[in-house]
């Protein structure tokens, strides 16, 4: 990558030409060539652009950049209403992308983020049991992990029991796992020989006696209270935290907290009033969905029509999956023991083949592209199976079809994905849950999870983020973490997968992410004609240790050339 510093413009001819049909192009405020409403100057501008281009300065007007090089280049376009920001010699990049992102956690229930050993677990549990009602059942968030805590387990039903006696308590773990208090297991009549749904699975010790953890379609023995109502207000905070991260674009994959349904309808209320600052591409809710029938009249109901949207607000495709998380990822090979289960143990299949084959023939024929959650090498042969079976029918392969997570795969299934063109949508879900994993799965497997150098090097389309709330949602961690694969509490895991070139990581969290979702000619990188999203960061990324890129903040966003979080220490 380079790093030098243009001292000329970079403005291509192709889109000087689209900034002159628009008006745009030229200096100093002339009838025909307008002056910039801001100029940026005296930066490091990391363009992210084809050439790697690194420049001082670039102009914004109606949104968009409209130019790029030295101080001097693009100080033509100062005019006497431009506004004149002094960079002061600070790195600028592309705004940031979560290409799979949930939503930042947080919520009503008890809130586990921050508890570090069981301990601590079951204090947040009996603090909340002493306030508890008559017929409460205490449900935590979800955005906590075992690899968390000191212990690096999950917490037992008995010992929940002990810290809320008599009281139902369900903590709620990722987007796979319940666990639940002896309490709450009565109150479900689940015991030892409850029948496991298929696709689910019911934990027992090694005397056979319940854990309290339910996995996938074994949650649905279980019934939570509603949770409040999603508002306008809850996506307002989202954005509001996650600018403040310098992140702009969000991937979300059929669930925010509520219904995606009624969600999307709520982001639309919020584009139509103007108030979005975070731009959001949805994936309609397919996982675990089985009848395309009543999928469909679902869809035409809200008259949905694919990629329907515009910049703020649009329809990417469906959300589908085929197996669980962390403990129920679908492989090949057993898993290790005890959780092998004596080699018995592959994961789960939570939508039979049969079933996800016909209801992906289906959404195809709608025009719908599909992206499908697949943890194990076992699943993703199902995912790409199901994919060629529709690809027969109609060409896929311009669409954009992903697979979510991709954790574990193997050589040969490398050539089939790339045969569908099929895209990548990678987190940094190692960098938080390295010893659990290495619990399920053994080292061998556990140090590869996400072999993102492996994927760079046959030339997969990668697009970074970090399935918030199941890991946090910084995405300097997630940058961090695919740098060195360094993880919280377990050290270096599969050295031979990091990716030196912060240009190429970089790249994932921006015009990967514009590339995946379609809309790399206004998103993604600082050009010319694009949409002025933008970061101003703490340090510099390109050339500080790489120990310090985890630590770096943004000092300031901008969407469409305006701030939308500022840290209140800096003042430009």
């Amino acid at each position: 990558m380079r790093h030098d510093v243009r001292s000329r413009t970079l403005v291509t001819s192709a889109a000087l030409l689209t900034l002159m049909h628009l008006g745009l192009a030229g200096c100093g405020g002339g009838d025909s060539e307008p002056a910039a409403d801001t100029v940026f100057k005296n930066g490091k501008v990391v363009t992210v652009d084809g050439s790697a281009s690194v420049v001082q300065a670039f102009a914004v007007r109606s949104g968009r950049f409209v130019a790029l090089g030295s101080n001097d280049d693009v100080g033509r376009l100062v005019g006497p209403n431009t506004k004149v920001v002094d960079l002061g010699g600070r790195t600028v990049i592309p705004g940031l992308s979560d290409a799979h992102m949930h939503n930042e956690g947080g919520g009503p229930g008890i809130d586990l983020s921050l508890v570090r050993s069981i301990s601590e677990l079951l204090a947040k549990v009996s603090a909340a049991a002493q306030t508890a009602k008559p017929g409460d059942v205490l449900v935590s968030n979800n955005d906590w992990h075992e690899a968390q805590l000191a212990e690096q387990r999950l917490p037992l039903a008995t010992e929940l029991e002990t810290a809320a006696p008599g009281i139902p308590v369900v903590l709620v773990r990722g987007g796979h796992d319940y666990i639940l208090n002896t309490s709450a297991l009565n109150k479900w009549g689940i015991g030892k020989s409850t029948p496991v749904p298929p696709g689910g699975a019911i934990t027992k010790d090694a005397n056979g006696e319940l854990t309290g953890e339910l996995i996938d379609a074994a949650k649905a023995l279980v019934t939570l209270p509603p949770a409040p109502p999603i508002t306008t207000d809850d996506f307002l905070r989202t954005q509001q935290k996650l600018n403040a991260y310098g992140i702009v674009n969000v991937r979300v994959p059929g669930s925010y907290r509520g219904d995606m349904f009624s969600d999307y309808k709520l982001l639309k209320q919020l584009r139509d009033e103007k108030r979005l600052t975070l731009r959001y591409s949805v994936l309609l809710p397919g996982f675990g969905v089985t009848d395309p029938v009543a999928f469909q009249q679902k869809v035409s109901a809200a008259g949905i029509q694919p990629n329907e949207g515009d910049d703020y607000v649009r329809v990417w495709g469906v959300k589908t999956g085929v197996d669980g998380g962390f403990e129920g990822g679908h492989m090949s090979q057993p898993y290790q023991e005890p959780y092998g289960k004596g080699g018995t143990f592959y994961g789960l299949t939570v939508v039979p083949p049969d079933k996800y084959n016909a209801f992906i023939s289906a959404i195809h024929k709608m025009g719908f592209r599909v992206a499908t959650h697949a943890v194990g090498d076992a699943a993703v042969d199902q995912v790409l199976d199901a994919y060629e079976k529709a690809n027969a029918e109609k060409d896929l392969t311009g669409e954009g079809w992903a697979i979510e997570h991709a954790f574990v795969t193997r050589p040969e299934q490398l050539p089939r994905m790339k045969g569908l063109k099929v895209a990548l949508s990678v987190q940094d879900h190692l960098f938080l849950a390295a010893p659990i994993l290495k619990n399920y799965w053994g080292m061998d497997r556990a140090s590869q999870v996400t072999p993102l150098k492996t994927y760079l090097d046959q030339g997969f389309l990668l697009a970074g983020g970090t399935d918030t709330p199941v890991v946090p949602f910084n995405p300097f961690w997630s940058i961090y973490h695919f740098l060195t694969r360094d993880t919280i509490s377990a050290g270096l895991y599969g050295a031979n997968q990091a990716v030196s070139d912060r240009g190429e990581v970089l790249r994932m969290f921006t015009i990967n992410y514009a590339k995946l979702i379609g809309e790399q000619a206004d998103k993604g990188s600082i050009e010319a004609g694009k949409l002025a999203d933008f970061v101003v960061l703490s340090e510099d990324y390109l050339t500080i240790p790489v120990k310090q890129i985890e630590s770096l903040k943004a000092l300031a966003t901008y969407v469409e050339g305006k701030v939308v979080y500022q840290d209140p220490a800096v003042n430009f």
